[in-house]
């Protein structure tokens, strides 16, 4: 019997949150098979299974956030029926967490594969081979509780509470399908005596009292063994019966909340929380100065045209933030302190001579900052590959965490969203980060004292004080300027 352990997948990423399962129990699998699907402080990532076998149990329910090292599936040899279920487990999944404990401790050390690094279930420097990104992402919110039922402590702790059940957990022979996410219940105020903290249904129940706004705690169960009943829910939302063995018909609702309710909460987790403790650390550790500057941007706005219809461009999504890198990776050879990095522990400038160019984007799970590795050696059709191959991963929630690793210069572009300019925030290990602003149709006071209508942008410079002087940044964004006026300087650098 092998246990696989969650492995660290890079970055030194010591805890994930467990969010949809490939497999179930009994599903027999071959080395590299897509078992689980984790999500980590920076990104989404699919785990293969360093063993071919039976699946015989899924040890961590979907939802709950594990650390590194933490036993997640246990794969039995191939042909090996999965342990027969307990009466219990015939009525409610989430039973029987007890007996699940006790094989657990009692079996004997997995033969695992050291070839394999992901085998060994995720030592500080062991990073997983061969995972890749998640197809879609699902939003999730973990599961309000303690110890992890996995092991024994969490296992005793949940007999104890509840009689061995976890709402939202995964036992020898269910988990939760991917678009079922577990309603936390909360106590109701009318309830006499102790009020409960749990409220024994399964998954699907759940999801259907949350798409109804039903309150499980209000609810009489009517179950097996005190079990809340899709008819329960339905029969508290005056809502007919679902078709023997079919799925409710219910419309999916993204953000549900119960009539009158005035707040939601949302966990903090994921990349959310990374790139939140990140900007606080970089905001409260370096001295922020940002610099401005409106710029004619008519001339740069005509190459973009010209370049579309440039046959080395045709595989090339064209856009002014191309030009704006190139100007500015041009622009740091005049000023390598842009590119460079303050070490505090050792009391030193670090100059990088590479660029790994940040790009900010968006993306439904939070802000990620994805980088093009080397940028400064590439010509500009290879560059424009590299930022559209950047940003359409990084949308589809597929950036990985070595694709944000090693940054050392951020250009983040507010005019996608109408947005003139901005005073961002440094990027943690980096000296400066460029605010593209939105390119828009102004009068403007031409050389020869003529208004025309140009098209006209705004860049905002953000720079550590403490290694950028106020004449260095000011060279650097009066240099990134002068390409955008005229493309022509480019020729000067």
């Amino acid at each position: 019997m092998n246990e696989y352990k969650l492995p660290d997948v890079g970055e030194g990423l010591t805890e994930a949150e467990i969010v949809t399962w490939k497999v179930k129990v009994g599903d027999v699998i071959k080395v590299n098979d897509i078992v689980v699907e984790i999500e980590t402080a920076k990104s989404l990532v699919e785990l293969p299974s360093p063993y071919a076998g039976t699946i015989q149990a899924l040890l961590v329910p979907e939802g709950e956030t594990i650390p590194v090292g933490t036993p997640i599936i246990r794969i039995g040899e191939a042909g090996e029926a999965p342990g027969e279920p307990t009466p219990s487990t015939e009525s409610d999944p989430y039973l029987g967490m007890a007996e699940k404990a006790g094989a657990q401790a009692s079996a004997p050390p997995a033969e695992i594969d050291m070839s394999n690094p992901a085998a060994t279930g995720g030592g500080e420097n062991q990073t997983l081979v061969g995972y890749g990104p998640r197809e879609s992402a699902a939003k999730r919110r973990p599961r309000r509780g303690g110890a992890s039922p996995a092991s024994d402590a969490g296992a005793a702790a949940q007999l104890q509470l509840q009689g061995a059940f976890a709402p939202g957990g995964a036992a020898s022979a269910d988990v939760v399908e991917a678009e079922e996410t577990p309603v936390p219940s909360t106590p109701a105020a009318h309830l006499d005596g102790p009020v409960p903290t749990r409220v024994l249904a399964k998954p699907p129940v759940r999801k259907l009292a949350k798409d109804l706004g039903v309150d499980l705690l209000s609810l009489t169960p009517s179950g097996p063994q005190g079990t809340v009943t899709r008819e329960d829910v339905q029969a508290a939302a005056g809502s007919p019966a679902a078709p023997a063995g079919g799925a409710a018909a219910v419309a999916p609702v993204s953000a549900p909340r119960a009539p009158g309710e005035r707040e939601t909460r949302e966990p903090i987790k994921g990349v959310r929380k990374m790139m939140a403790q990140a900007m606080v650390d970089s905001a409260f550790t370096s001295p922020h100065v940002t610099e401005w500057i409106t710029v004619d941007a008519t001339r740069t706005m005509k190459l973009v045209e010209r370049l579309k219809a440039h046959r080395d461009f045709r595989d090339v999504k064209i856009s002014p933030l191309l030009i704006l890198a190139k100007a500015a990776l041009l622009a740091m050879k005049r000023t390598p302190e842009i590119n460079a990095a303050w070490d505090d522990a050792a009391q030193e400038v670090v100059f990088k001579h590479y660029v790994n160019l940040g790009i900010a984007a968006a993306t439904p799970r939070g802000l990620v900052v994805p980088n093009v590795k080397d940028a400064d050696a590439m010509s500009l059709p290879d560059l424009g590959r590299a930022i559209n191959d950047l940003t359409k991963v990084a949308r589809d929630g597929k950036t990985q965490p070595a694709e944000m690793a090693g940054g050392t210069f951020t250009i983040t572009n507010v005019g996608v969203f109408g947005v003139d300019a901005g005073t961002p925030i440094i990027n943690p290990g980096e000296s400066a980060i460029l605010c593209f602003g939105a390119v828009r149709k102004q009068p403007w006071v031409t050389g020869n004292g003529k208004i025309k209508v140009r098209d006209i942008t705004t860049l905002a410079l953000s720079f550590d004080h403490r290694l950028i002087d106020g004449e260095k940044g000011s060279r650097f964004l009066a240099d990134v300027a002068a390409v955008l006026e005229d493309p022509a300087n480019a020729l000067l650098h």
